[in-house]
């Protein structure tokens, strides 16, 4: 259980950083690393109690974490 909750958090981290790189969000590199991680533990905890997913748990970090960058809806906010 350990290792895979890891795995899910370095996962996500780097979906959050590759995103940001190729211009798929416009976050910002921490921001979108915190949303990805999120996203991901939720994805994980409801993979936990209820056992829906994918079926592996590397194939859940990422679809979670894309999913919530796509629901995010933090490009909205106001210009400076």
């Amino acid at each position: 259980m350990f290792p895979t909750i890891m795995g899910t958090v370095v996962i996500a981290g780097i979906v959050g950083y590759l995103s940001e790189k190729s211009g798929f969000t416009r976050n910002g590199i921490l921001q979108s690393i915190i949303i990805c991680i999120g996203g991901a533990f939720l994805a994980y905890f409801v993979r936990l109690m209820f056992g829906i997913g994918f079926g592996s748990p590397g194939l859940n970090a990422i679809a979670s974490s894309v999913g919530a960058l796509v629901i995010v809806p933090t490009h909205w906010r106001g210009r400076r």
